[in-house]
């Protein structure tokens, strides 16, 4: 037997280990899971090129609670090591960095995840176990070892009598760490972890109905018939799929593949994704992967953290900030790159340059995906805009690249079903929406139910009407504002429809200059200023007399700041002020003009006012309650 001390000058290294390297324990269960998968898979790497006697049979990893004893074990078939190998790469290898560790990391390591890093994963078994014991045989002829360490620097190293090939860990379960000697917690932690890993993982045994026995049907006197229970067998439960889709070529797999890795991913989920951007590529890093695209609501900090992280088929993390573009992180699925470390901080997987190619490689991709599904399908891609505009809307506020990109497939809803790109909108309305300054005026929605009497006029212009809904609607026309050239967006209910398309014809007013200021007079000295800003407007007799509206720009930044747009707060502090646009050419402005008596006067100006804030949705509470009272006595 050897005694002897590790490779550590640090007295103190498994208090800080246990205290520092992970803020989460139970990642110990996926270090060492991955460490029995790493021996397995160079095994079969061995055997496949001749350079292992062993044969690689059909290798399984087992993890087994011993409750009484408060052991758990950890049992792999894969490499094993010689004494000298576990003297090499346990004694020494792991703690070469230690102290270079302690030094740099030691104030922030314990949310940095580091152990990977330094090739301490075995050594988080110390942050449960009291005692950690190695039992293995190696796959060569070299005689199987027994090392054992209780949490201080110092172990002991003897033979073993195990003659299986493989390593088994047995830790030695802590007075603070009992949690992990319950079933549930240790199959929860492994349907966390190791769902997908390649190796399979058995986790006790489970009853199945036998394939190969068939029941047997009975008919007694009376007829009846009776069949006899199913035989039950025994099997080896594995807790994981170890070929999960995104490992497989696309080629590979049909769309009910798709869907059913979908359920796998999300069993709690019942709504079918609407489609799904397989991921594959070798060069300039490695990364394979299964986006979904769900059915979004315009919710945007509802969907996020959906999208899991793999190395190697080890999850890592469901927080992807910084690996998958900002924009596709409420999109569901797999990511799996072996170029991103194990364990290491956001900051540093946000500095990292392969992080960085892998976020523009999948923003490509979809973009591209995204530009086939519409070619090859336009009408199933409109019937999906809806649910999937939020995504790409970000995108192009969020990306550059995908903004260019996404002229090919980002669409232009309008008020009445049709579907347009913007080079097919800018060629549909070109013609008609161009103001006398030669400036291209698109004109939108947000709420057809309530802005309708405003589509209606532009509509009977014959003016084509968007519908554009989304939350960031605001922060998108400012985008494309800036980058089209000579366009300009402007919702219906910005102005009179007149002034938002202005032309070079001029309606002449019937008021004379002198009836227009008394008819301001008349206005101001009933309608409150601090709410209302009045314009006379000479427009078309058959126009409303008076039509609300609110300016577009005050509008648009107060909406841009309820969704992110910093430096934007003295909008919202700012007093809602519409402005009131009066028609002088209207009949009912003439009467009021020429009523005598005041009372009628405001009473009819009261009652056209209330009648166009109603339309606005502007009219609520009491002032309601009191224009119906009032119209229900101008019936009588």
């Amino acid at each position: 037997m050897t005694k002897g001390s590790i490779n550590v000058s640090v007295e103190n290294i498994f208090p800080l280990i246990k205290k520092f390297l992970y803020s989460d324990h139970e990642i110990f269960l996926r270090e060492l899971i991955s460490n029995g998968t790493d021996a397995t898979l160079k095994l079969k790497h061995l055997t496949s090129i001749g350079e292992s006697k062993s044969e690689y049979g059909n290798p399984i990893i087992e993890v087994k609670i011993d409750k009484e004893g408060k052991k758990l074990h950890i049992i792999d078939q894969g490499l094993g090591m010689s004494a000298d190998e576990v003297e090499k790469y346990i004694n020494q290898v792991a703690f070469s960095g230690a102290e270079e560790f302690l030094d740099k990391y030691k104030d922030s390591a314990k949310d940095s995840g580091i152990i990977g890093h330094f090739g301490l994963g075995f050594y988080s078994a110390f942050m449960v176990a009291e005692k950690v014991e190695i039992i293995t045989k190696s796959h060569t002829d070299a005689p199987a070892a027994h090392w054992t360490c209780d949490g201080s620097p110092e172990f002991t190293l003897e033979a073993s009598d195990k003659t299986t090939r493989g390593t088994e860990i047995i830790l030695h379960i802590a007075e603070d760490s009992t949690e992990f000697l319950e079933e549930s917690r240790i199959n929860e932690l492994l349907n966390k972890y190791n769902k997908f890993m390649p190796i399979p993982i058995k986790f006790g045994t489970k009853e199945i109905d036998d394939p190969e026995f068939t029941p047997a049907t009975t008919t007694d006197a009376d007829g009846k018939e009776t069949t006899e229970p199913h035989k039950k067998i025994t099997v080896d439960n594995i807790i994981n799929n170890p070929n999960p889709a995104w490992t497989k070529q696309p080629a590979d797999l049909k769309d009910e593949d798709y869907s059913s890795f979908y359920r796998e991913l999300y069993p709690m989920q019942f709504e079918e994704p609407l489609f799904h951007i397989h991921l594959n590529v070798d060069y300039p890093f490695n990364l394979t992967g299964i986006l979904y695209f769900p059915k979004m609501t315009n919710d945007m900090n509802m969907q996020k953290d959906k999208i899991q992280l793999y190395q190697n088929q080890v999850y890592v993390t469901d927080n992807v900030e910084g690996i998958v573009p900002e924009f596709l992180t409420m999109l569901r699925g797999v990511i799996d790159s072996p170029d991103i470390p194990l364990n290491v901080s956001r900051s540093y997987l946000q500095a990292d340059g392969a992080v960085k190619k892998i976020s523009s490689y999948i923003t490509r991709k979809v973009a591209d995906k995204l530009k086939s599904l519409f070619n090859a399908n336009r009408e199933d891609f409109e019937a999906k805009w809806d649910d999937i505009k939020i995504v790409i809307e970000y995108g192009m506020l969020s990306e550059e690249k995908f903004f260019e990109k996404a002229d090919a497939f980002a669409l232009y809803p309008t008020v009445d079903g049709k579907f347009y790109t913007y080079e097919e909108l800018f060629n549909k309305i070109k013609a008609n929406q161009t103001d006398k300054d030669d400036k291209l005026v698109i004109l939108y929605a947000s709420n057809k139910d309530q802005q309708h009497s405003y589509i209606e006029a532009a509509k009977a212009k014959g003016y084509e009407v968007l519908l554009l809904d989304s939350p960031i609607v605001s922060h998108l026309i400012q985008k494309l504002e800036s980058t089209k050239e000579n366009i300009s967006f402007a919702r219906v209910d910005g102005d009179h429809i007149d002034n938002l398309i202005k032309k070079d014809e001029n309606t002449i007013s019937k008021l004379t200059e002198e009836e227009q200021t008394e008819l301001d007079t008349l206005l101001k000295a009933t309608i409150p200023s601090e709410k209302f800003s009045i314009q006379l407007e000479a427009m078309d007799s058959d126009a409303s007399p008076f039509i609300i509206t609110q300016p577009e720009f005050m509008r648009r930044m107060k909406e841009m700041q309820q969704t992110g747009g910093g430096g934007m707060h003295m909008f919202g502090n700012m007093p809602e002020i519409h402005n009131l646009i009066v028609n002088t050419n209207s009949e009912l402005v003439s009467e009021i003009l020429s009523t005598k008596t005041k009372k009628k006067q405001e009473r009819l100006i009261t009652q056209s006012l209330d009648l166009a804030r109603l339309s606005q949705g502007l009219l609520k509470g009491e002032e309601l309650t009191n224009f119906i009272k009032r119209s229900y006595e101008l019936l009588k």
